[in-house]
């Protein structure tokens, strides 16, 4: 017997909104912050400053603190969709809304994780920037269940560099990084001393403990996907902190 045209269409409906999950996705939850224009979501503990400046936007997000892994997440970039199956009404079926981690949703012990503790451990949580957070959920609802999973991060023009700090503490933050998103390890050299390597010291904050100011400056970054990219003479001899400098190199997809 044939199958009535409205059932079909019935059938691949709840099809389409199963796919996710059937595609290996993770399930975790999901709030909002910022406000309706993001504002609110500005800084952060990957110390990116002011999103829209950075070319990070509105499509952003707070990690729960198992997924922010003490900041080497800063910069890599998850494809949400509301958990249609979990939670009907709170969801838009069908949506799916791709966001840059550049904030840490801190633990808060004094609320359970059923309960207001929604980044307390083990919990993976997304507290998305308010513009983000509307495209997939309803809302009212103020929490919704999620499918995530990791994606490629699409950016435009090379990978950038911002030094502050002082002679003998160089503190770089790289940011606009494709592909993996974030950066796993750091190097740097200048015209007059050897390699030197980098370590986090927040977020996305590299530091150097080198006498290198004045110098050009040579950086080797490699990302958490395992790409190494020289920056020959990124930044040119005569920089001072608080400039920023975009080279003409980025990870490949």
């Amino acid at each position: 017997m044939e199958t009535p045209k409205s059932l079909a269409v019935f059938l691949a409906v709840v099809a389409l909104l199963a796919a996710p999950a059937a595609a290996g996705w993770s399930t975790g939850s999901a709030t909002f912050y910022g406000g309706s224009d993001a504002s609110g979501t500005m800084g952060g503990a990957c110390g990116y400053g002011n999103l829209y400046r950075t070319g990070y936007g509105t499509a952003t997000a707070a990690l729960s603190q198992v997924l922010f892994s003490n900041g080497a997440s800063c910069g890599q970039c998850y494809q949400i969709t509301c958990d249609y199956q979990a939670e009907q009404r709170s969801c838009r079926p069908g949506v799916t809304v791709t966001v840059t981690a550049t904030n840490l949703c801190p633990p808060n012990y004094a609320l359970s994780g059923s309960n207001g503790g929604w980044c307390n451990p083990p919990r993976a949580h997304f507290d998305m920037a308010q513009p983000a957070w509307v495209q997939i959920g309803v809302y009212e609802a103020g929490i919704i269940p999620v499918l995530y999973q990791r994606v490629p991060c699409v950016k435009q023009g090379g990978v950038r560099f911002t030094i502050t700090g002082f002679n003998y503490y160089e503190l770089v933050l790289i940011t606009n990084v494709a592909a993996s998103g974030s950066v796993a390890s750091a190097w740097v050299q200048g015209t007059a001393t050897n390699r030197l390597p980098m370590t986090r010291n927040w977020g996305a904050n590299w530091q150097s403990l080198a006498g290198i100011a004045g110098q050009a400056l040579t950086f080797g970054v490699t990302s958490s996907g395992g790409q190494t990219i020289v920056f020959q003479n990124v930044v040119p001899a005569g920089w001072t902190f608080g400039m920023s400098f975009i080279s003409n190199l980025q990870f490949s997809y």
